[in-house]
């Protein structure tokens, strides 16, 4: 649990000072054996990647994160292109999911299988944990795709995504926080940069759980075969003295299966247009799917086309289609809170 390490720190936070205060009473003293450097003899810092935002150094108080924390001091290249987080379905930690107290509040994790979308501020946490031990029993590492939360189960996976930015990652939930009133998760460094708020700080989010079922169907995707082309020979006209030629004209084969995106159980290829969507629900009955649409008909001007598509096990209601990741996120940030919807911004 990272809040014991918070309080481990600001305990040692007063030990620190009384040896510094120590350490100044005795001036150093040059060892005769030690040549001193050239003048003229400076070490180059490593160069830093240039596609990274510029931050200053942890610990400087100036960066867009908490108190004495930070970005690492090398990190890997490519960082952006680094994958979400590879689901699958695993089963809950016993030790990591009971209830817990942190500053006077009780926390209770989820350990059932209902729907969970919330909506709030996402922050980072980068080197001042980096390397410790997450409330599962792993080692925090900053640069891979992975979150804290209060409450969601310990091993989970949650869709992010940035009403700021309109950007969405997967995370795997394998540590607890943060533990602040308007704070709902915190994302690695990494997860962080690709949702476009590493400089910020922090963004407006919705999280949503990925329950079994929606992961089994992105699992079951990955592992269906994919579509082969056809050739079929078509001749082309040519003058009456030469030989007909035939060229080569691919045609996509015609599958039942339904095309899944990489990171969201998608519809059927003919049930949605290429664009971008807000997911405004997921119902296990058609029924229930029809009265969230007929219940969000009078923001029809604002969620575009209302479509009900059937997605494995589930009914999901979309509206849209937007040309941008940025304008679904402003249309689902434009909804007001008595729609009693929480969207989500999927790319078709």
């Amino acid at each position: 649990m990272r809040a014991p390490l918070d309080t481990l720190f600001s305990r040692g936070c007063g030990l620190a000072v009384l040896l510094t205060l120590a350490a100044c009473g005795t001036a150093p003293q040059k060892p005769d054996n030690v040549s001193m450097p050239r003048a003229g003899k400076v070490k180059i810092p490593v160069r830093q990647d240039p596609t990274l935002p510029a931050l200053p150094a942890a610990g400087s108080g100036r960066g867009g994160y908490y108190k004495d924390d930070g970005p690492g001091d090398n990190p890997p290249a490519n960082l952006r292109d680094v994958p979400d987080a590879e689901v699958r379905n695993e089963p809950y930690s016993t030790r990591s999911n009971r209830p817990y107290v942190v500053f006077g509040k009780t926390y209770t994790p989820i350990t059932d299988n209902e729907p969970f979308t919330q909506r709030g501020t996402g922050t980072w946490y980068g080197k001042k944990f980096h390397g410790q031990r997450t409330s599962s029993g792993e080692i925090y590492d900053m640069y891979k795709m992975t979150a804290a939360h209060p409450t969601l189960p310990i091993p989970s996976y949650a869709r992010v995504t940035s009403i700021d930015s309109g950007e969405q990652v997967i995370v795997r939930i394998n540590d607890r926080g943060p533990f602040h009133a308007t704070r709902v998760i915190d994302v690695s460094y990494t997860a962080a940069l690709k949702l476009g708020f590493l400089g910020k700080g922090s963004h407006q989010v919705i999280v949503e759980r990925l329950l079994p079922a929606e992961i089994d169907a992105i699992l079951a995707a990955r592992a269906a075969p994919k579509p082969v082309p056809s050739v079929v020979a078509r001749s082309i006209e040519t003058p009456d003295d030469s030989e007909p030629e035939l060229k080569a004209v691919v045609q996509p084969e015609i599958t039942a299966l339904s095309a899944v995106d990489a990171t969201v159980a998608a519809p059927a290829p003919s049930a949605l247009a290429t664009g971008f969507y807000l997911q405004l629900g997921a119902y296990s009955r058609a029924d229930n799917a029809e009265a969230g649409r007929a219940q969000l008909a009078p923001y029809a001007q604002t969620l575009g086309n209302l479509d009900v598509v059937p997605a494995g096990p589930l009914f999901r209601l979309y509206g849209g289609p937007f040309t941008s990741r940025a304008d679904a996120a402003r249309a689902a940030a434009s909804l007001p809170a008595s729609a009693g919807v929480k969207p989500i911004v999927i790319e078709r």
